[in-house]
C-alpha cells in the first residue's frame, strides 16, 4: 500500500511520492520561545514525530527542519501589537536588549528540547533559531521588493496581496476582507487591505538595520527564508496546527511563491487539531494551558500523554481531562507489563501483522487503529512470544512508546483487578444499551478495548 497522507492544500487524501526519491524534505514550525511551551503546544510535536517516523518506517531518508521563533512575532496576527519576545522580557523584568532576547530564547528552547526528549520525540535534523537568518529574510523581502510585490508605510514594509492572483489558495475559499477567521484580521494603520501582511517592522529603539531602515523581520518571512535556504526553493511536508492554515501557512505561501515563481512552494501542507480544556483551545494568552511538568507532578508519565494523543486521529480536536489520561497511563502499564511476559528471548518480526501494521499506519497516521493492532497481536495466540516481542518492537519504530526501555519479565498482571477508571466506562457502557442507545454503547465499547479490556455482553432483559 502507497504512503497516503491528507493535504490541506488540495483538501484531499493523496499518495505521497517525495519530490527526490532519495530524501524526503519536512518543515516544522517550531515554537516562539517566549515561555514554556504546553501541552497543547506539544502535540504539534508528536504529531510531526509520527509522521517522520513513518516516512522512515516505509524505506526513506528523511531531512527535518523546524525554526525556533525568537524574534518578530507579533501578538496579533494583524500585525498589531507587541512583539511576544518583547513580552516576555517585560514578564521577566529584563532590559530590553538583543542579547537579553537570545539569552531568554536559549533558555525556553533548551526546555522545550527536554519537553521532546521526555515524549520520546527525535530531534529534527536542523533546528535554528530565527535571529540568525535575518539576513536571509533581507534577501527574501528585497527579491520581493524587485518584482513588486511589497509596498511601505510608516511603520514597515507590507506584501500586497492584491499583487497575488491565488493568495488564499491554502484556506480554500475566496479571501474576503470582511471574513477572515470570523474577522480575526481587521484594518489597521495604513495597509491598503486588511490581509496584507508586514515582511518587515520598523523599530528604531531595538532591531536589526536593513535597507527598509530599523527593524524585525516579520514571523511570516522567517519560516519562508529558513526553509527556502535549508530545503530548497521547492520540498515536501510542511506541518504546523490548523491555527497557522489561514495567516501564517497562507502568507507563506503567498511571499515564497511570488519570490521565487515556483509552484507549489510545499507539495504536501499537514495541519493537526487542537487540545481543548473545558470546550476552550488551550492557549498560553487564556491562561488554560498545562505543561507537562504538571502532568508529572500528578505521577503521570510524558509517554502516556504521547499515548494518548496516538489513541486518536492527528486530524480529531481532542478535550483534555486528566480523568482520560489517567485511564490511558492505566492502558499503557498493562501495555508494558504484558510485554514483559513475553520472556527474553526474541524473535522474527511477524510479517503478517507487520503489513497490517503498515497499511494501518501509512494511511494517513491511522494510529489509533494501529493501536488496536497492537492489543490484537498480544493476545493473539497463535504467534509465538519471541516472535511477538520482535514484532511489538517493530511497531515501537513508529509508535515511539519506549517497549525497549521496559525491564525484565513481570508477573502477576492476570490478577491485577480492574481499575476504577474502566469499571466506570463499563457502567456507563452497560447504561447505554439499557437505554437502547446503540450508538454511544459501541463507542464506549471502543475506548474501552483500546485501553486494553475486553467486554461480554449478557443478553439485555
Amino acid at each position: 500500500m502507497p504512503l497516503k497522507f491528507f493535504n490541506t492544500l488540495t483538501k484531499e487524501k493523496e499518495e505521497f511520492v517525495p519530490i527526490d526519491a532519495n530524501e524526503v524534505r519536512m518543515y516544522t514550525c517550531g515554537p516562539t520561545v517566549y515561555y514554556f511551551a504546553h501541552i497543547g503546544n506539544l502535540r504539534s510535536y508528536v504529531f510531526a514525530d509520527i509522521l517522520r517516523r513513518t516516512i522512515k518506517y516505509s524505506g526513506y531518508e528523511v531531512k527535518q527542519v523546524m525554526n525556533i521563533t525568537d524574534i518578530g512575532h507579533l501578538v496579533s496576527d494583524a500585525d498589531a501589537g507587541d512583539d511576544k519576545m518583547t513580552k516576555g522580557l517585560l514578564r521577566e523584568g529584563k532590559e530590553l536588549t538583543l542579547q537579553n532576547m537570545r539569552e531568554m530564547a536559549e533558555f525556553y528552547t533548551e526546555k522545550f528540547n527536554h519537553d521532546l526528549e521526555r515524549l520520546n520525540i527525535e530531534m529534527p535534523d536542523g533546528q535554528y533559531f530565527a535571529s540568525d537568518y535575518v539576513a536571509e529574510d533581507i534577501a527574501l523581502i528585497q527579491r520581493l521588493e524587485e518584482k513588486g510585490y511589497t509596498y511601505k508605510t510608516s511603520d514597515g514594509i507590507y506584501f500586497d496581496t492584491e499583487k497575488c492572483a491565488d493568495y488564499g489558495k491554502l484556506i480554500g475559499k475566496e479571501i474576503l476582507e470582511w471574513d477572515i477567521e470570523g474577522a480575526r484580521i481587521t484594518q489597521t494603520g495604513e495597509k491598503k487591505r486588511p490581509i496584507d501582511f508586514a515582511l518587515w517592522k520598523l523599530d528604531s529603539k531595538l532591531g536589526y538595520e536593513s535597507p527598509f531602515g530599523k527593524g524585525f523581520p516579520g514571523w511570516h518571512i522567517e519560516c519562508s527564508a529558513m526553509g527556502i535556504k535549508f530545503l530548497g526553493e521547492q520540498f515536501d511536508i510542511h506541518t504546523g496546527g490548523i491555527d497557522h492554515i489561514p495567516i501564517h501557512h497562507t502568507n507563506e505561501i503567498a511571499q515564497s511563491e511570488s519570490a521565487t515563481g515556483k509552484k507549489p512552494f510545499v507539495r504536501f501542507w499537514m495541519h493537526h487539531e487542537f487540545i481543548d480544556t473545558g470546550g476552550n483551545k488551550m492557549a498560553k494568552s487564556e491562561g488554560n494551558f498545562l505543561r507537562l511538568d504538571t502532568l508529572i507532578e500528578k505521577g503521570i508519565s510524558p509517554i502516556t500523554y504521547r499515548f494518548w494523543l496516538l489513541m486518536a486521529s492527528y486530524h480529531t480536536k481532542m478535550n483534555f481531562s486528566f480523568e482520560a489520561l489517567e485511564a490511558s497511563e492505566i492502558a499503557l502499564k498493562r501495555l508494558y507489563r504484558l510485554y514483559n511476559q513475553l520472556g527474553e528471548e526474541m524473535g522474527k518480526t511477524d510479517e503478517n501483522y507487520k503489513q497490517k501494521f503498515k497499511e494501518r499506519i501509512e494511511n494517513d497516521l491511522d494510529t489509533s487503529r494501529a493501536l488496536s493492532l497492537l492489543w490484537d497481536l498480544i493476545k493473539d495466540e497463535n504467534i509465538l512470544n519471541a516472535n511477538k516481542k520482535a514484532t511489538i518492537l517493530d511497531f515501537d519504530r513508529v509508535l515511539g512508546l519506549n517497549f525497549s526501555a521496559q525491564g525484565g519479565p513481570v508477573s502477576g498482571w492476570e490478577n491485577e483487578p480492574i481499575p476504577n477508571a474502566i469499571q466506570l466506562l463499563v457502567t456507563e457502557r452497560e447504561n447505554a444499551r439499557k437505554n437502547k442507545n446503540f450508538q454511544k454503547s459501541d463507542a464506549l465499547r471502543k475506548e474501552i478495548n483500546d485501553l486494553g479490556y475486553e467486554v461480554k455482553d449478557s443478553e439485555i432483559l
